[in-house]
């Protein structure tokens, strides 16, 4: 911890002791974390999306969406596809594998991650609820065939081997519905409460990701968000720490073991 902000060490300490008291830890991920696995995140300074209109002169929004999939799948197909590109062998870093190793020695915690890289289970994870699913599972549009895929690349618009169908990735585009299966994990778990939350490397813009926080912060739980900017959710929080995922988590494991 020696290179961080000697102003952080507090709520670093104070952070680690929660998460050695916890019993029920909830972490929610966006592209943040896998930041330091080499991905872009989607928006903001050096986002993959950072510009407002894509190649085609329309919003990324109307171009990754269930709509434009039915009209025109080429231009979904081209963005996952660079999606999944920029995805394509990176692995898991610290904050990954800290997660992973945190599940392992807690009596409950659970992922609940906007990112379509497959990361945390790459990293161990088990416990993970993929809320917009993964770039690397294909589903068919009309039959229940599925196939896991390391790579798109070669694979644009694909036919189903089973009733030669399209298919698609089987991530959530804009407009389309949440999986409802990763959905009542969530909320069952929420149901029965967590003791300590983090919100990390997300803007939190949904309100299925901010919620969690907010209904913690409500309750009286602590919360802790992990973000290089602040966000709309940075005022609420029990602790803020303006730092990259990896770095922030290995510190707290410094402190908690140390």
């Amino acid at each position: 911890m020696s290179d961080l902000p000697v102003s952080l060490l507090p709520a670093i300490r104070e952070i680690a002791a929660l998460l050695a008291r916890a019993r029920r830890v909830l972490f929610i991920t966006g592209a943040g974390v896998s930041a330091d696995s080499g991905l872009p995140t989607y928006r903001g300074l050096g986002g993959l999306y950072e510009h407002d209109l894509t190649e085609e002169g329309i919003p990324i929004e109307d171009a990754l969406s269930g709509e434009m999939l039915r009209r025109r799948p080429e231009i979904p197909w081209k963005y996952m596809t660079q999606i999944e590109e920029n995805c394509r062998n990176a692995g898991p870093n610290a904050a990954h594998r800290l997660m992973a190793k945190w599940e392992r020695e807690l009596p409950y915690v659970m992922v609940l991650t906007q990112n379509i890289d497959g990361l945390h289970r790459a990293a161990g994870s088990e416990n993970v609820v993929e809320i917009h699913g993964d770039v690397h599972r294909l589903k068919c549009m009309e039959c229940d065939f599925r196939e896991q895929v390391d790579s798109l690349a070669g694979r644009v618009m694909p036919h189903c081997p089973k009733c030669a169908s399209a298919m698609r990735p089987e991530v959530v585009l804009f407009g389309e519905m949440l999986p409802e299966a990763e959905l009542d994990r969530l909320l069952v778990a929420l149901d029965v409460g967590f003791d300590l939350v983090f919100s990390i490397g997300t803007t939190s813009v949904f309100p299925y990701i901010a919620q969690p926080v907010i209904q913690a912060v409500q309750a009286g739980v602590p919360t802790v968000e992990i973000n290089p900017g602040r966000t709309h959710l940075s005022g609420y929080v029990s602790h803020q720490l303006p730092l990259g995922a990896a770095a922030a988590l290995s510190a707290i494991e410094e402190a908690r073991v140390g």
